[in-house]
């Protein structure tokens, strides 16, 4: 029998922004979801305050049919639910928008809390029961506004939850997207422990990341140790010292409380278990996310390629023989410097040959942070998105240094390939710029894309990494990313499979020796520098030597995609990996 109802918590419940809002978009989307799942919910904040978060929200495309939102005077609920909304909203000084949007083409319902005005008397008993339960002191991780909002969100929002699950078959499953949705998985538990089951979905664990991210050493550092920490049984508080402090970790910890763990990825499982304590024996269940796959004909394909050069022309000044593409958030994480290092090794190939390539980085650090009209005024003014500046609302976060300090030396010194920061997500003449051909849209980027980067030095998954690999194009993530194990569950020989080019950057030297978890600490910018500078030439000549030079090629490359990609779509996982952790959780007392 179907689950009768699955809540959805996640940042991304009303506007799809980024790697979560894919994940909702691929399972929400799937018939086998559908099957397996009779009613959904997705769960989420909203900020009327920030106006472009609100422009997306109330963007036709987003495809929005509220319902109730009092504060605009919309409200075609039934008297009963309506009331229990308005005293919500009032008990707990919050604003409720309730509705339908869809997921990839399915409706589901919305739940959206702006709790900036939330009266703090009102939830003082919930942080009470997190202190007194879990140990979680409110208090100490109050200054962050994001973990603030969540808190916040947990009480308002399980109370409407609870009058919109009322009749459904019990019991509730409700399923924490990341560190976000805990605090209303622990209110459920706090309301009413016999009705819900609660679950977490670690599309990371943000400690790991952390330790990836903030040391020069990167992913090479951390894997070499962590591979000789769980095989000699140290956990990750030993070797890199007490994390309480951080409040993600905190919250991860608390996750124990859920009946089900779910982890995104093979090393998410590992690093799960390197917290030590509740994770070293708790079950986890392993749901891989999906890949896009549809048929697509070569024909097709080359038709959304041309539109990508013509694009690449009108802003370069010529017609590019190959299209690279990194679809990413802008975070350290996604180690785009390595793209530019194999691209430097690519490039001599490339003018030796006398072919071309242009890259487009579709990446911002501010998703929501510009405007359409502004985008449009920088275009006219100084050629937005060849030129930037960083004084202007244009360049943004860690954009000013990747831009100067990398992407305009590479564009500078490269004879034969440039690369395009795209810093604004749309993929449309009306978010990108009157030089974006018209009928231009993210899946002409997508289909016609010859190479995919994402090279990350932290991905649990990487969705963007193997995007186009069922449209025929070569992906090249790293070896530390998630998509590699599915891909090689989906793939009869990884080795033999041509679309794929996995990365290795962190396999160290033969004579590199470590003999504990302490001795591969010392891995630093130096010692990654080397490995990264030697390993990029290699994945530059094996992409040099797979990019298609005919039409054949392109096919073959197309087919095998094709066959491995529906191997590792949405409906495999929603059907062979969501649904039975689902059940499992379900059946859980």
């Amino acid at each position: 029998m179907p689950i009768p109802l699955l809540v959805h918590v996640t940042h991304e419940a009303g506007v799809k922004v980024g790697g979560i809002g894919a994940v909702l978009d691929g399972l929400l989307g799937a018939r086998a979801y559908a099957e397996a799942i009779a009613r959904s919910i997705v769960v989420g904040p909203f900020n009327s305050r920030n106006p472009a978060e609100m422009e997306r929200l109330f963007d036709p495309k987003n495809g929005l049919k509220l319902r109730y939102a009092a504060g605009l005077g919309i409200d075609t609920l039934d008297p009963p639910l309506s009331a229990h909304f308005h005293a919500i909203e009032q008990t707990y000084d919050v604003a409720l928008y309730y509705g339908r949007r869809p997921f990839h083409g399915v409706e589901h319902e919305i739940l959206l809390v702006d709790v900036a005005h939330i009266n703090q008397s009102a939830v003082s008993q919930f942080k009470y029961f997190l202190w007194a339960t879990y140990g979680l002191d409110f208090a100490r991780y109050a200054f962050d506004a994001e973990f603030r909002d969540f808190v916040h969100l947990a009480e308002p929002a399980y109370a409407a939850l609870y009058h919109l699950a009322a009749g459904a078959e019990g019991p509730h499953l409700l399923l924490a997207h990341e560190w976000m949705g805990l605090p209303l998985a622990l209110a459920a538990l706090m309301k009413d422990p016999g009705q819900w089951r609660t679950l977490f979905y670690a599309h990371e664990v943000a400690t790991a990341r952390l330790l990836v991210e903030e040391h020069p050493g990167h992913d090479t550092r951390f894997y070499n140790a962590l591979g000789l920490a769980r095989q000699q049984g140290h956990t990750l508080d030993a070797l890199f010292g007490d994390h309480s402090f951080y409040f993600k970790h905190a919250l991860i910890q608390r996750a124990a409380a859920c009946d089900g763990i779910l982890a995104v990825g093979d090393l998410v499982v590992e690093e799960l278990r390197f917290l030590g304590g509740y994770f070293t024996h708790k079950p986890i269940d392993l749901v891989y996310n999906g890949v896009p796959s549809q048929p697509l004909t070569l024909a097709a394909k080359t038709q959304a390629k041309t539109l990508l050069q013509t694009y690449a022309h009108t802003l370069l000044g010529f017609t590019p023989d190959f299209i690279f593409s990194h679809v990413t958030r802008f975070v350290a994480s996604k180690g785009m410097w390595r793209d530019l290092r194999v691209l430097e090794h690519l490039d001599r190939i490339f003018a030796r040959a006398g072919k071309s390539g242009v890259l487009f980085i579709l990446s911002s650090s501010e998703p929501t942070g510009r405007t359409a009209g502004q985008v449009h005024a920088w275009e006219a003014q100084y050629g937005w998105p060849v030129g930037h500046r960083a004084d202007n609302g244009d360049l943004l976060g860690q954009e000013v240094s990747f831009f100067f300090q990398a992407l305009e030396p590479f564009n500078r010194h490269s004879r034969a390939i440039k690369a395009v920061l795209i810093n604004q997500f749309g993929w449309s003449q009306e978010r990108c710029g009157r030089r974006m051909p018209a009928q231009m849209t993210f899946m002409h980027l997508r289909q016609g894309t010859d190479v995919e980067f994402g090279q990350s030095i932290y991905e649990p998954f990487g969705i963007a990494q193997v995007e186009p690999l069922s449209f025929g194009a070569l992906c090249v993530p790293s070896n530390i990313c998630g998509c590699v194990g599915f891909a090689s569950r989906a793939s009869a020989d990884l080795a033999a499979f041509p679309n794929l080019i996995v990365a290795d950057y962190v396999t160290t030297p033969p004579n590199w020796r470590f003999h504990t978890p302490w001795d591969a600490l010392r891995i630093d910018t130096y010692g990654r520098d080397m490995i990264e500078l030697h390993n990029s030439r290699g994945v530059a000549e094996t992409l040099a030597a797979r990019l298609p030079l005919t039409a054949a090629e392109a096919q073959t490359l197309l087919d095998l995609g094709q066959q491995v990609g529906a191997r590792m779509s949405w409906e495999v996982v929603a059907r062979d990996y969501l649904a039975p952790a689902l059940a499992r959780a379900a059946s859980a007392r």
